[in-house]
Order: C-alpha cells, then sequence, then structure tokens
C-alpha cells in the first residue's frame, strides 16, 4: 500500500512560511545582528514553535539567511556584468549592480564577524570576488587599469571600501544611489576621476534608459 503523502496545499504553505521567515530574519538582523528566534518570530506575526519547524536553532537560521543572500549576490552579479564591457565599465557595472542589495551585504559581513565565522562567509562570497578579480586582471592586462596592485589583492581592497561606503549609507552619514560608490571604485582601482567619472554618468544614464524601455514593454505585453 502506498504510504499517504501530505496534501500539496500544505507543502505550499510550508514553503511560503519558511520564505516568510527568512525575508523577514534578514530585515531584523539587518537592524539587529544579535536578533534572536524569538525576535524573528515576533516580527513575522507567528509563534516561536513555526520557526523552529523550519529551523532547529538560530546557526540554522543563520545558515538558511546566509545562503539566500549569497544566491541574491550571486544572480546581481550573474545579471548585471556584461561579458561585452570594457573593464572599466564592467567594475562600474557591478558596483551598481550589487547595491540594490547592499543592505544584504553588509549583513552577511556582520554575520561573519559575530556568528558565521569569516572562512563561511568567504565562501559564501567567493562568485563575486572572482568576478571582480577576473574584471581587474582583463583590465590589467589590457591596461585600462594599472597593474601596480595585484587583481586579487585589488579585489579584496576594493570589496572593504565598498562595504564601509555600504554601511555609511546604513548609518545615514551620507547619502548615495551606487554612482558615487562606483566612481570611487573606479577611481581606486586606478581609472583617472575624469574617466572614472563619465564612465559611471554614461552607464547610469545607459541603464536608466534600458530600465525604463524594460519596463515600457512589459506594461505593454500586460495591457
Amino acid at each position: 500500500m502506498t504510504p499517504p503523502t501530505a496534501p500539496e496545499p500544505r507543502r505550499s504553505n510550508a514553503r511560503a512560511n519558511r520564505a516568510r521567515i527568512l525575508a523577514v530574519a534578514q530585515v531584523e538582523l539587518s537592524r539587529n545582528p544579535d536578533a534572536t528566534l524569538e525576535d524573528v518570530a515576533r516580527a513575522t506575526g507567528v509563534v516561536r514553535r513555526t520557526v523552529f519547524g523550519h529551523f532547529p536553532g538560530r546557526p540554522a537560521l543563520l545558515e538558511a539567511v546566509a545562503q539566500e543572500v549569497s544566491q541574491v549576490l550571486g544572480e546581481a552579479v550573474r545579471t548585471s556584468v556584461s561579458p561585452d564591457d570594457p573593464p572599466e565599465r564592467a567594475l562600474a557595472r557591478f558596483v551598481l549592480g550589487i547595491w540594490p542589495v547592499g543592505d544584504r551585504y553588509r549583513m552577511l559581513i556582520g554575520l561573519a564577524r559575530r556568528d558565521l565565522g569569516h572562512e563561511r562567509v568567504s565562501e559564501l562570497l567567493a562568485p563575486a570576488r572572482e568576478k571582480v578579480t577576473s574584471i581587474l586582471e582583463r583590465g590589467q592586462a589590457l591596461g585600462a587599469i594599472p597593474a601596480h596592485v595585484p587583481p586579487r589583492v585589488l579585489s579584496a581592497a576594493l570589496e572593504a571600501m565598498t562595504l564601509s561606503l555600504i554601511e555609511g549609507v546604513g548609518a545615514e552619514a551620507w547619502h548615495d544611489d551606487g554612482t558615487a560608490t562606483a566612481t570611487a571604485t573606479l577611481i581606486a582601482a586606478g581609472v583617472p576621476a575624469r574617466r572614472a567619472e563619465a564612465e559611471v554618468h554614461d552607464l547610469a544614464a545607459l541603464l536608466s534608459r534600458t530600465g525604463k524601455a524594460a519596463g515600457a514593454t512589459e506594461s505593454a505585453e500586460t495591457a
């Protein structure tokens, strides 16, 4: 006799509850890296037992959150950088691509310091770091980026600077839509300031036009 299986709606509800808990956990951990499962349950509007049903403890929840953040960052990396871009534009496009998920990036680094450990977070962020390193390698090979610092070392330095700038925005020490950080990244990589500013300005304008065009196409298709 075939054993009974759980109804599909129940499985669907469980997946939806898990996704909602993870989404709320990201917000709560961004506000307070020491947030407990009780805090997450309260913010989600469920009882503590429901959270424990999906995550047997805070370490399990943090690992799930970290994996989800890593996937979001990875998707931003994959979709933001075009293989046809010159190195300077590719680097600027990378920064602008991850900027919308900057709070999640900052949260993941915060968890590294408190819970997950730098080695685990380094593993989760490896795709983004490798992408920047490859851009820098190509830029140095073409002479577009000075070769005074090895690409892997320069990539780590740019990551630290980007994180500091994201944290500054989070602390309301300054305001940025990503363009100032992209410009600063190019300059720190060795691109002359005027060229960096022009590159980011042109790219931001291009992304704005293509974004509006995509939005108009989607509206026409759904009309």
